[in-house]
């Protein structure tokens, strides 16, 4: 097992209970019968982009797709 191997494998888990916690930090998308009507749009849905939330929402994104291309590489590396 290469060192390289190794420094993937760590970031690989780091990440991936990073983003466990980020998902779990994250506030529930059911907004109750007031979602169906449009009630529910407030400032910070309005502005969901900039607020903490929409942060969390981008780090989830960007580092569930970081996390699937270091599973393929690890993949890579290991068959060979």
């Amino acid at each position: 097992m290469g060192v390289l191997t190794v420094v993937l494998t760590a970031i690989y888990v780091i990440l991936g209970v990073c983003i466990a916690g980020i998902i779990l930090m994250q506030e529930g998308n059911t907004q109750g019968l007031g979602s169906i009507g449009g009630m529910a749009e407030s400032y910070w849905g309005k502005n969901k982009g900039r607020s903490m939330e929409g942060n969390l929402q981008k780090f989830t994104k960007f580092g569930t797709v970081l996390f699937f291309i270091l599973a393929l590489a690890l993949n890579v590396l290991m068959n060979h």
